[in-house]
């Protein structure tokens, strides 16, 4: 066999959606772009969305719409992809690294708490996986101190956790639609709000400054109004290249109709992995996974001899991966880092198994079948 760790499942609807908008000749910031908005909206539960061509974009452009003064500290987790951090770096902030809970992965409560300042003007929890960080208590928390709470939600999408969608109990929630994610644009990302006024700037900071839809502008100066002065425009905010396009949006519209198969699959997936490693010796699962009530991208386990397994698993045609090296030792990050012992040595543990919606009961009991092997060998 040989078993990809991600795989994005695309289909004829996808391609159907893309010929349309080749048919209309509109392949960038457009209506599709405008539509996906309006139904991710609608699928979180929040009042705004605006869709971007990452999710590193996402976390850029909602820490820039409170306009932080330079120098203010982020609170982030250690056990993060890069871009949590790189975009509390983009915005001249400077980055405090949280350790892990031991058990579910995401932000230590404790050690947040422990590391705040009163130069701290957010938080950035990680929903590691797909599993909850505990809201109802970081929310509370944050408040209480000013804080504003950035929800990166790369790793689930429509997730509901006690009584609310994930990415809708900060300030503004972050998802990722990469090829590896639940759903998938290609390359792709979305914010949401349910405080639109906190985006008056972030449809022009995602196109060079420009707050202007250019679709509805071509429709206007050929069709109902004569007179619109389609070339006039202003900038007012330093802008980037950020915006979603036509194309990635097509599929994404595509996408949404099927994430709900999508999760139900991949929580069958993870059911039996979690019922097939109940029977191996030294290894054990990465998080306690609760894949009928919550949303998980990956799915790993923990082993004391993750490197050899590593190996072996891949010598028999099985991808693995590791999520992640904790960005506390990375050297970008290490003039910031300060006191993460438990993640910075457990992460040495964490194996991570393939996960995507196309994945065959066969192919996780070839992969449970090779992990035993493995185990009682040692």
């Amino acid at each position: 066999m040989n078993i990809r760790l991600f795989k994005p499942s695309l289909g004829e609807e996808e391609l159907q959606n893309i010929r349309e908008a080749f048919e209309r000749s509109w392949v960038g910031l457009g209506p599709n772009v405008s539509e996906f908005e309006k139904q991710w909206a609608e699928f979180v539960g929040a009042e705004m969305a605006i869709g971007l061509n990452s999710a590193t974009a996402a976390l850029h452009l909602a820490l820039a719409a409170f306009n932080f003064p330079e120098g203010k500290k982020v609170l982030v987790p250690s056990l993060t992809f890069s871009a949590t951090a790189s975009a509390v770096l983009y915005n001249r902030l400077v980055p405090v690294f949280i350790d892990s809970d031991p058990v579910t992965l995401g932000m230590d409560l404790e050690d947040l708490n422990k590391k705040y300042d009163k130069d701290c003007v957010a938080v950035i929890p990680v929903h590691y996986a797909g599993h909850p960080v505990p809201m109802e208590k970081l929310v509370p928390w944050a408040k209480e101190r000013n804080l504003k709470v950035i929800e990166d939600c790369a790793h689930t999408a429509g997730a509901n956790y006690k009584g609310k969608i994930l990415g809708t109990w900060g300030d503004i929630g972050c998802y990722s639609f990469e090829e590896k994610k639940l759903m998938t644009t290609g390359d792709g990302g979305m914010m949401v709000t349910n405080e639109p006024k906190l985006f008056k700037d972030s449809k022009a900071m995602r196109w060079v400054g420009i707050d202007k839809d250019n679709w509805k502008t071509a429709q206007a100066y050929t069709t109902a109004n004569k007179d619109a002065l389609h070339w006039f425009y202003e900038l007012n905010v330093l802008g980037y290249k950020y915006n979603m396009n036509d194309l990635a949006a097509a599929i994404g519209l595509a996408q949404l109709k099927k994430l709900p198969t999508f999760n139900e699959k991949r929580a069958k997936i993870i059911r039996r992995y979690l019922d097939g490693i109940k029977n191996i010796q030294n290894v054990k699962a990465l998080l306690p996974f609760e894949p009928e009530n919550y949303h998980y991208q990956m799915f790993g386990i923990r082993s004391e001899q993750r490197d050899d397994l590593m190996l072996y698993l891949k010598s028999k045609g099985i991808a693995t991966g590791c999520h992640y090296t904790p960005l506390s030792v990375q050297p970008l990050f290490k003039p910031f880092a300060k006191d993460c012992a438990y993640i910075e040595n457990e992460a040495n543990k964490f194996i991570t198994l393939p996960l995507h919606a196309d994945l065959t009961f066969e192919e996780v009991d070839y992969i449970l079948e090779h992990i035993k092997l493995f185990c009682n060998e040692k």
